[in-house]
Formats: C-alpha cells, sequence, structure tokens
C-alpha cells in the first residue's frame, strides 16, 4: 500500500541501506585498523536504537548508549556486543550495569572503587573517561596519571577502554589538532599503566577530518545517520531519516486573514494555504516559525506562514497546482521528488543543530524502518 493510501499523519522513514553506506564511509575514512564504536543513544539519535544496533553490528566493535536504560534495549537487539554506557550511571543503577554485562564511564578513583565492590566472580569492567576540553565529565587531563595509577592496583576491576571527548571538532581545528596531540601524549603514559585498554577520542568530525589519531577505536554518532558535522565531508554520506507528514485541508484565503497565533502573517493578496498533521509536539521546531522555513509538496518548496503550533502549521501552496487536497504527502526534511530540504536547512531555520532537530521526534510519529534486515 502506498503512502498516500495508508491511514497515517506523521511518518519517519529509516533507510537502513543509507546506514550501512554510512558506516562503511567511516570504515573507509579511518581505514581498517582502529575498531567503532557505533553511538546508537537518544534512540539511536532518533532512528530507533536497536534497529540501528542490528543493522550496524556487522560494522562495528561496540556500541554506545547514554543511560542504562538505553543499554539493556540495545542489548537485547544485538546481544553479542559489548555497551559502553557513555554518560554517569546513578549510584543506585551501578549495580545493574556490573550484573548486565555492560561497560559504564567513570570519572574518579572513588567512582571505580564503587564499581570494584560490586564485582562478583569476575573483574566490573568499567571506562576511564579524561577530560581533555569539555568540562562534562571525566578526571581532568592532570589528574589522569594518577587517577589511572590509583585505578590501576583496584581489585576487582578491569578498565576496558579510555577516553576523551572532543569539543570543538566540528569548528575549532587549531584547538582539536592541539587536543589530540595532547591526548597522543597522554595515550603513551597510560598505555604503560594500563596495557590492556582500548584508547578512542574520534567523533564523527574527528573520525572523518583526522584519521589519523584514531588510536584504537573511533566512536561515531551524527555520521553514521548520513549527516556530517563538516560540510566538507557530506559528500561521502546518504541521510538515513526521511520526516513525513500530509496535508489535511487546502483553503482559499482572501488578503487581510491573520494566519496562525500572533497574527504574524497577514495575506496581502488571496492565496491557497494548507494546513499539516504537524506541530512542535511532534518534534518540527517552533523555532521556525517566521524565518523562511519551506517544506516540500510534489517536490516543490512551499513556505511556512505565521507560527508552527502545537499539532499544525500552514503552508503556501498557491503557486501549486489547484488539485492539491487532503491526504497529500509533505516531506519535513529529505528528499521528494526533485526537491531535497536537509536535516540541516531546519537546523538553520531553528537556530538550532541537527542533533537536536533527529532527537526531537514526538510520540505520534511513526517510525517506518526500509531495508531493515532484522536479525532476531
Amino acid at each position: 500500500m502506498s503512502p498516500a493510501s495508508e491511514s497515517w499523519r506523521l511518518r519517519a522513514e529509516i533507510d537502513h541501506g543509507a546506514l550501512r553506506h554510512n558506516a562503511a564511509a567511516v570504515r573507509k575514512a579511518v581505514g581498517d585498523r582502529p575498531g567503532l564504536i557505533a553511538v546508537v543513544k537518544a534512540d539511536g539519535y532518533g532512528h530507533g536504537g536497536p534497529e540501528v544496533a542490528q543493522t550496524l553490528a556487522p560494522f562495528t566493535a561496540q556500541f554506545g548508549v547514554a543511560t542504562l536504560g538505553e543499554a539493556r534495549a540495545v542489548r537485547a537487539a544485538v546481544p553479542e556486543k559489548d555497551l559502553l554506557i557513555l554518560s554517569p550511571c546513578l549510584p543506585e543503577e551501578r549495580e545493574a550495569a556490573v550484573r548486565g554485562g555492560f561497560i559504564p564511564v567513570v570519572s574518579s578513583t572513588a567512582e571505580a572503587k564503587a564499581y570494584a565492590r560490586l564485582a562478583q566472580g569476575k573483574p566490573a569492567r568499567i571506562h576511564l573517561c579524561i577530560d581533555t576540553g569539555m568540562g562534562r565529565i571525566g578526571v581532568w587531563q592532570d589528574d589522569a596519571l594518577k587517577t589511572a595509577q590509583e585505578i590501576a592496583v583496584i581489585e576487582g576491576l578491569e578498565v576496558e577502554s579510555v577516553s576523551t571527548h572532543l569539543p570543538v571538532a566540528d569548528s575549532d581545528p587549531a584547538f582539536t589538532v592541539e587536543e589530540l596531540r595532547a591526548w597522543e601524549t597522554l595515550i603513551g603514559q597510560i598505555r604503560a599503566i594500563l596495557p590492556t585498554a582500548k584508547f578512542h577520542a574520534l567523533n564523527s568530525a574527528g573520525s572523518l577530518q583526522r584519521p589519523e589519531y584514531a588510536a584504537d577505536r573511533v566512536r561515531p554518532g551524527l555520521a553514521l545517520y548520513g549527516i556530517s558535522p563538516l560540510p566538507g565531508f557530506q559528500q561521502l554520506l546518504r541521510p538515513a531519516m526521511t520526516l513525513r507528514t500530509r496535508i489535511t485541508l487546502v483553503r482559499d484565503v482572501g488578503p487581510g486573514r491573520g494566519i496562525s497565533y500572533g497574527r504574524d502573517f497577514i495575506t496581502t493578496q488571496p492565496m491557497r494555504i494548507a494546513t499539516l498533521a504537524m506541530g512542535y509536539a511532534d518534534g518540527y521546531p517552533r523555532q521556525t516559525s517566521n524565518q523562511g522555513a519551506q517544506v516540500l509538496i510534489r517536490g516543490k518548496r512551499c513556505p511556512i506562514l505565521g507560527r508552527v503550533t502545537m499539532d499544525q502549521f500552514m503552508v503556501d501552496v498557491t503557486d501549486l497546482p489547484r488539485d492539491v487536497a487532503a491526504g497529500e504527502e509533505v516531506v519535513l526534511f529529505g528528499k521528494q521528488g526533485d526537491g531535497e530540504i536537509t536535516v540541516g536547512e531546519v537546523a538553520a531555520w531553528s537556530g538550532t543543530i541537527t542533533w537536536d532537530v533527529l532527537t526531537r521526534l514526538g510520540k505520534r510519529v511513526v517510525v517506518e524502518h526500509l531495508d531493515f534486515l532484522n536479525r532476531r
């Protein structure tokens, strides 16, 4: 059944062929040696964490998630893969993380000792984070060697990996190169203390632009979903998500009519205006209101008029054929016919970042997986 004839209002289509293409592109960029840690946090950046994990499993050494709950969901889909929990577990979650065989992040000797006390029968595995500039979690860089030495002698503990995170890999190349050079020096020093640990720092931007600093593993996220944080590399990737809605109403509107809350847009001439079945409650940014944002109908760009409301917004279809009617498909981002609107454009119209646009989809959006080879 075609999308136009199905009973649906909001749909995110996930192209698993694109996911495989992007994983192969990252692999080509970094070479054969480093393992891939595919980041599937935030429900796979809105693409469906368990489904994405199944598709990317042949390409990856491990998966990265943000929370214990995400780790459990992805583990059910790919039980054979190790899972790094990249955000700190709450104290009451630590025992479940150890019992589940997950690899939680630690930022201090005290945290490491807490996990060691929970080990039963075999060492608790942890992932040591070092803060080289992010200012979010991790051991401060100046304290890294001392902390590594303290952790190395704790019984009941295995330091599976050591990492840092790059705060400006997509915006400040000079700082990033300086940070990575210091990181390389630190790797050499910590390897002498923790010889079995694996080291990783490169996110998507780092993997694409600075593969020479790959170390043992790389940790791409956004690039796997087909969006490059660096415009110069976008041609290597294929966006995996297309977001669609439908027209619910088309009206002829005379001059002098206010459109949407606040009456920010007043018609000055006769227009045909379509109302769409999507709003900010579904994840389309309200901040696109009155910013020149557009959607695709029949492959043509149609401007958004007035403010985006909770469940609906309006677009100008005056220049489209008169037979445009309720039920017709609309693309919010993705391709339609010869037209394309990128996630980056939606982010720019709303004054935010592509990560934010992808991960904000609401519960009313139906996710459909295309070219998905379910391995369960």
